[in-house]
């Protein structure tokens, strides 16, 4: 799974230096705000300069802004920060996450660009793993596909939020993930296996509803497809993605303990065949996080009790020696 980064971008054709909000940019990203936070997509649509809406018309627009909706919530508030390459950076908390809206405004008052970008602070805390005890985060035997600190390991270490992520399938004698000829969901004897809370936290995201993807064809509109994401007590977000639709059994806001079930693995979002990502990371929001390694206390790998562990590439692993 790649990292989540939402780009749209239609060059405009002047640059602005000063570093005051001009009114009319006030007043059309005001616009753009309200529209957004209504879903009247439309309507952002019209504020569009005609290059804009050759870039990108109605159906797109729309589009793009849905699935920016699904993930990242509405507009909580916004703040001017100057001017960047001939666009505003506005500084925008989301519900779900904080990134940088970017806008080209013409004097005429019509949107030639706009991009959204991560917003990194430089102030948020870096952890080096969890101090959160933790099972692992499923029952039965898995595998790991991708885990480890080299590329050879685990491909996630190329993503700053993602570099200690782990993918993890279940896989037969012969080390095949699926049974018959793997065309089916329900082929893969990860789908639908229950997906369990590693530790007592709280729910501060859970997305339902993304339709499971044929084997071998990704959903790059909805990266992350059916989603939860934990905080525990010590102030980690803890990550899974890729759920079975409308599997989900938890909502925003709900208290788990260790060993609840969130929902059943499925094949959402960016993923080829059912499996389940699972990483920790230092903030909420994906854009500008810090990856941390994950330990789990007690787990059995290839059949043998380690404490304090941190899985690779290749292990069997489980909570229980079956």
């Amino acid at each position: 799974m790649k990292i989540l980064l939402i780009l749209l971008f239609a060059l405009a054709s002047y640059t602005i230096s000063a570093q005051d909000e001009p009114e009319y940019y006030k007043e059309v990203t005001t616009e753009l705000v309200k529209n957004y936070n209504a879903e009247s997509y439309g309507s952002i649509f019209e504020l569009f300069g005609d290059g804009m809406k050759d870039f990108l018309p109605l159906e797109k627009t729309e589009l793009f802004f849905k699935s920016l909706q699904t993930y990242s919530g509405n507009i909580k508030t916004y703040e001017f920060k100057g001017f960047d390459s001939g666009m505003a950076k506005y500084k925008t908390t989301f519900k779900n996450g904080l990134f940088a809206l970017n806008v080209a405004v013409s004097k005429d008052k019509q949107i030639d660009g706009i991009s959204i970008t991560p917003y990194v602070e430089e102030n948020y805390p870096v952890k080096e793993r969890n101090t959160t005890k933790l099972i692992l985060p499923m029952n039965g035997v898995w595998h790991v596909f991708w885990g480890g600190d080299t590329e050879e390991q685990n491909y996630h270490v190329q993503s700053k939020a993602q570099k200690n992520a782990f993918d993890l399938v279940i896989t037969d004698e012969d080390g095949k993930s699926y049974k018959n000829d793997g065309s089916k969901n329900e082929d893969y004897y990860a789908f639908g296996k229950e997906l369990i809370a590693p530790c007592d936290a709280e729910v501060v995201l859970a997305v339902d509803g993304v339709k499971d993807n044929i084997p071998g064809k990704m959903n790059p509109t909805f990266l992350l497809g059916n989603a939860v994401v934990l905080k525990t007590a010590n102030e980690e977000y803890l990550y899974f993605a890729h759920f079975k639709q409308s599997s989900v059994k938890v909502k925003e806001g709900d208290m788990v303990k260790q060993g609840q079930v969130l929902g059943l693995c499925g094949n959402s979002g960016n993923s080829s065949e059912a499996h389940l990502h699972f990483h920790i990371q230092n903030i909420e929001e994906m854009n500008g996080a810090t990856g941390a390694k994950c330990f789990f206390e007690n787990i059995y790998v290839n059949g043998e009790l380690k404490k304090d562990y941190s899985p690779v590439k290749g292990e069997t692993i489980s909570n229980k020696k079956l």
